[in-house]
């Protein structure tokens, strides 16, 4: 199984993130999503689970959970945008995503994947523009930092 993770879009969705995300069977937004518009975009392409970030403040976000926690394939996945809001226990818990500092991070914390797909969106100071695939095959998790402009 194959999820796309996207963060920070602030929203603007770029073809090339809907081009890596195409044919994903599950999305999962962390955040800064900014206007629905984004997520009208996202939802074609497969099943959402979505946070709010700091800055969806607007109508159509505002609502939107703090952290969700999922099971897909048989990974549990626990999604917030802000790492500093995860909690101590990870009980149960596969992978954590996060987003915010815009940094595509993928790192091993114990037994527990973390992983930031970094922003999508609008360029910040010099950090690239990326989103992050998971894939979920038989207990074995992989993700992988996908660039989307040079």
């Amino acid at each position: 199984m194959r999820i796309g993770l996207i963060s920070d879009t602030h929203n603007l969705v770029r073809p090339e993130a809907l081009d890596a995300l195409h044919g994903c069977a599950h999305i999962v937004h962390a955040g800064d999503i900014c206007k629905r518009d984004v997520l009208d975009q996202l939802a074609p392409l497969a099943p959402l689970t979505v946070v709010r970030g700091n800055n969806d403040v607007d109508e159509g976000v505002a609502s939107l959970p703090e952290h969700a926690r999922i099971e897909l394939n048989g990974a549990t996945l626990y999604v917030v945008h802000d790492i500093a809001d995860v909690p101590r226990g990870l009980d149960g818990i596969d992978i954590v995503v996060t987003g915010h500092s815009h940094k595509p991070l993928i790192e091993r914390r114990g037994g527990v994947l973390f992983v930031n797909p970094g922003s999508a969106g609008p360029r910040r100071f010099k950090l690239p523009i990326t989103l992050a695939l998971l894939d979920i095959d038989a207990g074995r998790i992989d993700a992988r930092i996908v660039t989307l402009t040079p």
